[in-house]
């Protein structure tokens, strides 16, 4: 077992890294799309472990002086509080990255929170607007017609999550290319992407100066939509989907909102996000070998439980 100091260190150290080159290293890999479930996996176990340490190695740091072992300085830090006095050893600097750390867990829950309950709120509202805007779809449940001539396609989660499509992309597409459209947002409802991304816009909004906050939310909900795209591939084969999405490109539509009828996206990363998907469905489908598969499978455990079990043996 290593010295508080030291464990502090390697979590101060992790978080770090977790924060800026290992995201940015993930995010430009090209191995993902061949592997979203991996991917997304390895993303959560990021984010989760960046926390982990972040909060570790401050709280280590600032309990150093309460104790021999991590109860014992909890409990010596929260009968200082309340009846005092300071042990020995106990400096300001204690005092403040305790408090940071305390402060830190606070935000990071709150705001998970808040997007939560302001999310819900959000579709809530929309799904009031829905039943007064748009019709259900003739022998297609769950699935509702606004009328609007730019094709459109999103899913609405909720008590009764509902698959919205516009006139306009009715129009345009086949059967074939309708039912593989909505496939994909069935895939969205039914495997609830929706909290995935509520967390990882938590984490922006918990951290708006760490650019890879926003990295992560990107390749994440890119990520889910080739996840929601292997799911309809199955039943309706790449070329009629990778022509549906194309449809949508060349019409310059958001696309699925996953949830979201407020699309934040630029037109760019939209389109981007639609050229990529489009690719992976029409170049042949790639593998990730079993070794590299093993290795992220292990490195994603690892992130999940080594942060933790150095701050609960310390």
């Amino acid at each position: 077992m290593l010295p508080v100091n030291e464990t502090a260190i390697v979590l101060g150290l992790l978080a770090i890294a977790l924060a800026w080159p290992v995201p940015l290293l993930l995010a430009r890999a090209t191995w993902p799309p061949a592997a979203p479930v991996l991917a997304v996996a390895l993303w959560q176990s990021i984010a989760l472990a960046g926390g982990i340490s972040m909060i570790g190695s401050l709280l280590l740091a600032g309990l150093q002086p309460f104790g021999d072992d991590l109860w014992s300085r909890i409990g010596g830090a929260a009968r200082t509080i309340f009846a005092g006095p300071l042990p020995p050893g106990v400096s300001l600097l204690n005092a403040f990255l305790l408090s940071a750390a305390v402060l830190l867990t606070a935000h990071l829950l709150l705001n998970l929170a808040l997007t939560s309950v302001r999310s819900r709120r959000q579709r809530h509202q929309h799904m009031e607007l829905l039943r007064l805007l748009s019709s259900p779809l003739p022998d297609v449940p769950s699935t509702r017609v606004i009328d609007h001539p730019a094709p459109a396609a999103y899913c609405l989660p909720g008590a009764r999550s509902v698959t919205v499509l516009s006139e306009g992309m009715i129009a345009l597409l086949s059967p074939e290319e309708l039912d593989a459209v909505i496939a994909h947002e069935r895939t969205h409802l039914r495997q609830k992407h929706h909290l995935l991304l509520d967390a990882f816009r938590s984490w922006k909004r918990a951290l708006p100066w760490f650019p890879i906050a926003t990295r992560a939310q990107d390749a994440v909900a890119l990520l889910l939509e080739m996840l929601a795209d292997d799911t309809a591939r199955r039943s309706s084969g790449d070329p009629v989907l990778a022509g549906a999405i194309r449809i949508v490109d060349e019409t310059g539509s958001a696309g699925s909102a996953l949830g979201a009828p407020k699309d934040r996206r630029t037109p760019e990363q939209r389109r981007d996000a639609l050229l990529a998907r489009e690719a992976r469905l029409t170049t042949g489908r790639r593998t990730v070998g079993p070794a590299l598969r093993l290795t992220i499978a292990v490195v994603t455990v690892l992130l999940v439980v080594v942060p933790p079990v150095l701050v609960l043996t310390s």
